[in-house]
């Protein structure tokens, strides 16, 4: 079975929650001045550039239309649309 994974969205939404847990463990550094050192801040520029590269490959992925025509994609749905099925005919008793 070929995998019909959604790789643009995934990515967006992946991305998205990595650059918002970034800014959560930036929190505490820039405002409360807790676990102020300079590697635990480098991690968290780290996971910033890596939720905006996510963010990024999606936003690319989804715009270009790199998503192959899968289980999901409106492709099939049309040709179910195409084949009516037969309407039931109501039999007096």
């Amino acid at each position: 079975m070929p995998c019909e994974c959604q790789w643009g969205l995934s990515s967006l939404i992946l991305g998205i929650v990595v650059i918002l847990a970034a800014g959560v463990f930036t929190f505490f550094p820039a405002f409360l001045g807790l676990f102020d050192y300079p590697w635990y801040i480098a991690l968290c520029w780290l996971w910033f550039g890596i939720g905006v590269t996510f963010t990024t490959i999606g936003v690319v992925y989804e715009c270009m239309g790199c998503q192959r025509a899968g289980r999901w994609h409106n492709a099939k749905a049309k040709e179910a649309e195409e084949d009516a099925p037969t309407p039931y005919i109501m039999i007096n008793a």
